[in-house]
């Protein structure tokens, strides 16, 4: 179901859920970085730039609290965080490429254990997406099968028209309640004239080639070349809107502190040393290549998807210029059909 919102309504929309009470998060420059963030009012945000970080943090914060604990004599008493307390929040304004990654997300966050922190957070968000109208050199969605108009986890998805509104493309329940709540808001589509979609200008890949070539080509020299200037500091994951590895630390001392769960990264030295010393991936090039087979081989083989939408925010922030779709393109020119 298709709708439209002017550019004023939609504004209004948004200053009435926050003045109600709900948590609106939207692209906002913080401290001159521009970041997904709660808003005052929606005067904040900036729609017409991808953020620095992707949407994930709505549902996967980079530290969170999980349990408190407090010796006293000797007895050690223990306090869950509850998930049931997390915000109703509608994310706004998430591009293609980081709504997609949210049901990428959903697959390992409810796989063999159900991770409450994280589902309780999706069913208290609305997502808010809109289409991508420009790209640069390193956006790359369409290589991966995406496109600046997929509505792939977004509930309610805006397509920007020239007259400052937005046509409204009802995706979800969610989407549907919202658009219900807001009513007044919302008119029939009239003329308008969506303004026209960005071109990402990387070809598409093979990605069953390529998963193919990764299939037999654990050992390679690819890897090598690939990772000689990898530095491992692991931009890479923390700018992702699908990476998803953490690590689970008690800090604070033995009579009270908190246990919290982190961001981490597979790029990391330390993120499969052992205790006794060993470490499977003592070497950058092992690193690197778990990177490109997690996201092309290892997460499609278990869940029948790509660990990667395209974003290309890897790219931009490599401080050595590491440009995964040019690696991913060399593999797709050197596999077979």
């Amino acid at each position: 179901m298709q709708t439209y919102i002017s550019h004023h309504n939609f504004h209004t929309l948004l200053d009435t859920l926050i003045t109600g009470g709900i948590r609106v998060v939207a692209p906002r420059l913080t401290a001159g970085t521009l970041l997904y963030a709660p808003l005052g009012e929606s005067g904040d945000m900036v729609l017409d730039q991808l953020p620095r970080r992707s949407a994930k943090e709505a549902f996967f914060p980079v530290c969170e609290d999980i349990l408190s604990y407090e010796k006293g004599g000797q007895q050690v008493r223990l306090t869950d965080v509850e998930p049931a307390t997390f915000p109703v929040t509608v994310l706004v304004g998430v591009r293609p490429c980081d709504a997609a990654a949210i049901p990428v997300l959903d697959a390992v966050f409810s796989w063999d254990y159900k991770d409450e922190f994280f589902l309780e957070r999706r069913r208290k968000t609305t997502v808010i997406g809109i289409a991508c109208t420009t790209a640069d050199d390193a956006c790359f969605c369409t290589a991966v099968g995406l496109s600046p108009a997929e509505t792939k986890g977004s509930d309610l998805f805006l397509t920007p028209v020239a007259d400052g509104g937005y046509l409204c493309d009802i995706c979800s329940e969610k989407g549907e309640a919202l658009v219900a709540d807001g009513s007044s808001l919302f008119t029939e589509l009239g003329n308008v004239t969506p303004l026209p979609f960005a071109s990402p200008a990387v070809p598409a890949f093979d990605l069953k080639k390529v998963k193919g070539w990764l299939d037999g080509h654990f050992e390679d020299p690819l890897w090598d070349g690939t990772a000689l200037r990898c530095v491992g500091c692991g931009a890479c994951a923390f700018v992702c809107p699908a990476c998803h590895c953490f690590d689970i630390v008690d800090e604070g001392t033995e009579k009270s502190g908190k246990r919290r769960k982190s961001w981490d990264a597979c790029g990391f030295w330390k993120f499969t040393h052992h205790a006794s010393g060993h470490n499977p991936r003592d070497k950058q090039p092992k690193r690197y290549r778990n990177r490109i087979m997690h996201k092309f081989k290892y997460y499609d083989d278990k869940f029948g998807q790509t660990l990667c939408t395209g974003c290309g925010r890897c790219v931009r922030i490599c401080p050595v210029g590491i440009d995964i779709a040019a690696i991913v393109a060399e593999i797709d020119g050197m596999a077979v059909e």
